[in-house]
């Protein structure tokens, strides 16, 4: 029997797991034909209630695709690491110049030249639904470890030996 995943309501951990990952694949629904679309996206530090937000330019498809379907997905992924992370949530896309003067950093300057007055600058805000995370030691030693079990048991290594694995539910 397959091991079932843990579910947990434990939206911290999610979120301590894409602290370091500045950058993550946000999946929308294209209005034209309903196919899914991903684009590379700088993730901006998460909110008190656990939201994720983006800057974006206001005529990006994105805003639009959001305003039509507001389910998207986020992938965030750190090789080097062994960390993925799932997220799935509802974004809403809004202008707020207090909360972008709070986000701006000059590197984003190569987006918006105009500065943080730039009034293309929208904010693309995520509450989280549910997420998934991966989380396995990244080393030769893991590695090892789970080749010598599959070689001297015959089985191949259980993923909650060396994986940290669950689902979460917001509630």
């Amino acid at each position: 029997m397959a091991n079932k995943t843990p579910v947990t309501n434990d939206i911290k951990t999610l979120l301590e797991k894409i602290k370091d990952i500045n950058i993550c694949m946000m999946t929308t629904t294209s209005d034209d034909d309903k196919s899914l679309r991903s684009r590379p996206m700088a993730t901006q530090k998460p909110e008190a209630d656990n939201s994720l937000l983006f800057l974006t330019d206001k005529d990006s498809a994105k805003v639009y695709e959001v305003k039509k379907d507001s389910h998207v997905g986020l992938s965030y992924g750190n090789p080097d690491d062994n960390v993925y992370v799932s997220v799935s949530g509802r974004c809403n896309a809004y202008r707020d110049q207090a909360k972008i003067n709070e986000l701006w950093s000059e590197d984003m300057k190569a987006w918006f030249p105009e500065g943080k007055e730039d009034p293309n600058i929208m904010i693309l805000k995520v509450e989280i639904d549910k997420g998934e995370y991966w989380d396995s030691p990244s080393g030769l030693l893991s590695r090892a470890y789970a080749y010598v079990r599959a070689v001297t048991t015959g089985e191949k290594s259980d993923s909650d030996d060396v994986n940290e694995h669950a689902k979460v539910e917001v509630k």
